[in-house]
């Protein structure tokens, strides 16, 4: 059964009112305990990215493996950074380099035909992080895609029984926070056995502020 929607509209304004007044635009984060689930087992860990409504409020960085044409295209269309052949090869080699480049950027995208090289040279890399790039076709429009990349909450459940996300800022209205916390919600019972009653707790969190509890 779906967490009502009242109580996460009223975890968001408990949220607020607990966030203080600050000199910035506090972040909001999601924070979600699970029960019942053996880590242990490969088809028990979740790794998903959500595409959020509303976005995070934050631009999220996008770096794409890309050659040629589709590198020049996907430059064009405000790709963070593009790396080819080359830069993927080298990087590789200089494994704490590949690491702050990773934990650098947020989404990963790739040429399709490039998804064993990139598997080969950075997947042990990549693939604990939850950030195996999505494969991109030759001929597709890398715009569209890298600006849905920059709205994700990336749900990665491998070792720890618990994920925290950004789910908005507070300058985010009520609805909108609660929308893009419904989408993850139905992404994460999606990919639950028993769906949301392996989930222990939910919490909801300003920067600066007190989580608060959303009853499951």
């Amino acid at each position: 059964m779906p967490i009502a929607r009242e109580r996460i509209l009223e975890a968001v304004k408990k949220a607020r009112e607990q966030a203080g007044k600050r000199k910035f635009v506090q972040s909001i984060d999601l924070m979600l305990g699970f029960k019942g689930l053996d880590l242990n087992k490969p088809e028990n860990r979740i790794t998903v990215e959500v595409p959020l409504p509303h976005g995070t409020g934050k631009s999220l960085k996008v770096l794409m493996f890309a050659e040629g044409e589709l590198a020049r295209r996907a430059k064009e269309a405000g790709a963070d950074l593009v790396m080819g052949q080359k830069e993927i090869e080298a990087l590789a080699g200089d494994r704490k380099k590949a690491k702050e480049i990773v934990e650098a950027h947020d989404a990963f995208l790739a040429q399709a035909d490039m998804m064993p090289l990139i598997g080969k040279q950075l997947g042990p890399v990549l693939a604990p992080r939850g950030k195996m790039p999505k494969p991109v076709p030759l001929s597709a429009d890398p715009k569209p895609l890298i600006e849905r990349s920059r709205g994700i909450a990336r749900i990665n459940v491998r070792t720890q029984p618990v994920v925290h996300m950004l789910v908005g800022r507070e300058d985010m209205s009520d609805d909108q926070l609660a929308d893009n916390i419904e989408a993850i919600l139905r992404a994460v019972e999606s990919r639950l056995p028993r769906g949301l009653r392996q989930l222990k707790s939910v919490y909801l969190k300003t920067t600066m502020g007190k989580p608060v509890r959303i009853e499951v």
